[in-house]
Order: structure tokens, then sequence, then C-alpha cells
């Protein structure tokens, strides 16, 4: 069968095809962000003519919808909807939100962070905890995620772990769903422990906004030191962090693990062991657990080594965990990597605008709030199906989260009429649109919150 050959017009309707602005605004409605934001006095913007309000809510709005470029904003200048969504007085130009930007430095980086906490601990369904022997707890993962920014001359753009030029940012996340509680930008160069101890503690602070269950702490070996167990302490917190075994001999683990650890099965040319010791830290303070896996390898590849090659993973506890489960938990902090490629690809954040370090820090920043938000559609759009078996699409399969690029295709960029009419303003859906009644169902429950 041939295409039919189609003949373009140009109607009079009111379309758009970013629809889930709407559900941005209502989230941003909730929060308390327009009034602290345009009462910040910034000081070499003291009467601004667009208020800082709108620079901020255009800024997130782009990178909602995938876009975090100054010039991504000049197409949605004549768009009506573009404005009426987010509640702007006027949408910026290219050159206002880049000029803006570079002024606030980091103004509004405390302002942000504690509104979308509030947003995430009055929206979100739920936080989700893991089971422990000690009870459940709810995952505090902290991790740094290169940023590939190869071939550009920004500043703090340096060469970084993984081997190319680019920002080394720090990031923590809350719970199974992953809600995004604190970010800093870093140069590619910097060692991820520095200044690490006071983005914990301000992370912690962030996480009991939010939650009031118990918290575990989850990081790797790069942020193996004591200055990160003391904000654990004196918060209350709970950690799990691998250790850096630095010039330890593996040997040495070798033979404690065959005096003390339990064998596990394995195949034949490998031996695996998992135990529990205790160290005291300096000779001063109580012995903490450290939990060891230690694998030895008499054949790799089908082929028998001349030397068995040892290798040696160990971990600090603060609770007396059981090796199995300590092991099992650190592993699960690994899914904090797919948290990082969803704001890296999936929002296109990268690769970031600007060439002034503390401007592509302020646009992260907003990106942190635009994954927030993101995220708690995603997670309403599961509560929709789970609350009601009844209206499940045949399409949908069941999920615990929602990746972000799939919540900006279906949500995000679903297309609608804008109709005004009677003082009323109206998106009406095609009748073969697949998502719209869950659209419909996400914004109605923000609407309600928000009355």
């Amino acid at each position: 069968m041939m295409p039919p050959k189609y003949t373009v017009k140009q109607g009079n309707e009111s379309l758009t095809s970013h629809s889930g602005l709407a559900l941005i605004g209502a989230l941003l409605n909730r929060t308390n962000l327009k009034s602290r934001l345009d009462s910040t006095q910034l000081i070499n913007c003291e009467d601004p003519l667009i208020p800082h309000s709108d620079i901020v809510y255009s800024m997130v709005g782009l990178i909602c919808l995938g876009k975090p470029d100054y010039e991504a904003i000049e197409p949605f200048r004549g768009n009506p909807f573009f404005v009426n969504s987010l509640g702007l007085h006027n949408c910026p130009s290219s050159a206002t939100l880049r000029q803006r930007i570079d002024v606030v430095e980091n103004a509004f980086d405390a302002i942000i962070k504690e509104e979308s906490s509030n947003l995430i601990c009055h929206t979100a369904p739920q936080i989700t905890p893991v089971e422990t022997g000690f009870g459940k707890y709810v995952c505090l993962d902290i991790d740094v995620s290169p940023f590939d920014n190869s071939k550009t001359s920004k500043e703090g753009v340096s060469r970084t772990y993984k081997g190319y030029d680019g920002y080394a940012p720090i990031f923590s996340y809350l719970g199974c769903e992953g809600y995004l509680l604190n970010v800093q930008l870093r140069e590619g160069s910097q060692h991820c422990q520095k200044n690490t101890p006071a983005f914990l503690e301000a992370s912690i602070q962030y996480a009991k906004r939010i939650t009031s269950q118990k918290i575990l702490l989850r990081m790797d070996s790069g942020n193996d030191s004591k200055d990160n167990f003391f904000p654990c302490v004196s918060e209350g917190v709970e950690f799990i962090i691998k250790r850096n075994l630095r010039k330890e001999d593996p040997q040495r683990w070798l033979k404690l693990a065959k005096e003390t650890g339990t064998p596990c099965l394995c195949r034949e040319g490998k031996n695996v062991w998992r135990g529990k010791t205790y160290q005291d830290l300096d000779g001063k303070d109580l012995p903490f657990p450290i939990v060891f896996e230690v694998t030895e390898r008499m054949t790799k590849k089908g082929q028998a080594l001349i030397f068995p090659e040892v290798q040696v993973d160990t971990y600090w506890t603060s609770l007396d965990f059981e090796a199995d489960e300590a092991i099992f938990l650190y592993h699960d902090h690994g899914t904090s990597e797919q948290f990082h490629s969803e704001l890296k690809t999936d929002m296109d954040l990268e690769r970031l605008p600007s060439g002034r370090f503390m401007s592509n820090s302020f646009v992260l920043t907003c990106g942190l709030l635009a994954y927030n938000m993101l995220r708690l559609c995603g997670q309403e759009s599961l509560r929709e199906d789970n609350g009601n078996v009844e209206k499940i699409p045949g399409y949908r399969k069941k999920a615990n989260r929602r990746r972000v690029r799939s919540v900006i295709l279906d949500l995000m960029y679903l297309a609608g009429r804008v109709i005004h009419t009677s003082r009323r303003w109206f998106i009406s859906f095609g009748k073969l649109t697949p998502w719209s009644k869950v659209w419909e169902s996400i914004y109605e429950r923000f609407k309600v919150a928000e009355s």
C-alpha cells in the first residue's frame, strides 16, 4: 500500500506539544520559590525589570523539556502556554537569561534546595526504605559522576579520573526512588573527598526535612575518610562506606578470611570468603565493624594462573551487619549510577551551557529542582496504576520507578489543544492519546494538594 500524499495546512487552533509544563507549573505553585527568589537582593541586579522567579522558572521549564540551553528559550517567547503554565510575568530572552544567570552566582542555591526538599516531603507518594536486620532504613547515596565537557574552554573544566576533560560534580540521592537532595559542581581534577564532609552535613539536613525514618548512608572507597564518620555519628545516621585498602597487604586479608571467614559456593578455580572483623580508628575510638569479601582465583578465562590472584573488598559499617547483608546493601548503591545517567543523558545536562563555572553551577542546581519534579510526575503516574488495577493500560509494565526519559516523552511532550473560553482555560487531548487519563489524574492530584 502506498502512503498518502499529505497537504500541509495552517490552522487557527492553539496547539501545544508541551502539555507537561502545566504539571511543572502546578508543582512550582506549591512551593514558596516565587516569593523567596523575588525578595532576594543581588549585588549587580538590584531592581530587575524581569523578576528573578521568571528567570529560574524559565530555566527549570527548559530543563524539564530536556533543553538546558539559553537559546532554547527563543521559540517559547511567543508561546502564551509556556508563560501561563509556569506562572511567568514575562518570558525572558536568551540574552536576559544568560546575563541574569551570570550575576546570580550561588545566591539562590540554598533556597532552591530547601524548597525542593519541602516539595518532595509534601508531594512524594512515598519514600521507600530498604529492609535490614536492624529494621527499615532510607538510603542516602552520595557519589561523584564526571561530566564530559571535552574540547571546550569552559572555566573549571580539567582532567577527571575517567580520563577525559570535564567537571566532577557530587550528588546525593534519597530512597529507592532516587530523589536528588543536594548537588555541587566541582572542577574535574578535584579529589572526590575534598569538601565532602560539609556536603554530607547539608545532605543529611535535607534528608531530615523529607523523612523521619532512619537513614543509611552509602559511599564508595573514594570517600574512605574518618572525616565522614563524624557527621553521621553526630546526626544519628548509620553508614556503609567502602574502604580504600591503600597499602594494606591482600595476603594478610586472605589469611584472615581463611581463618575467620565463611566460604561461599563458587565455581572451580575460584574461592570466596566473607566475614567480619573490628578495627579501632587511631586507637582512640570504639572499634568499628569491618565487613570483608576476599576472592582467590586460581584460573581466569579458562587459563590456570601461575600465582593465584587475590581481590579484597572491605567496608566500614556503623551497624553490626552480617557480611552478606552489608555487601548486598552496598552493591545496591550502584543503582545511583542510573540516576546519574538520567541527569546526564535524559535531561541533557552533561554539557552545561555557560563558559562560567558559577553559571553552570546554578544551571545544575536548577536541574536538581527539574529532576525532582519529573521524578514526582513519574512516581505519581505509577501510583495511579497501582491504586486502581482496572485502569492499568495494557501497554504499561509494572515498575517501581519510571525513568526520567519516559516521563519527558510520555507526559511532558503530550500534545494538546489549548482553549480559552468563558474566562477559563482548557487543555483538550485527542481521543487517541494514550496518556491523557494518566496526565489528567496527576494534574488533578497536584491541583487538590495545591488548594
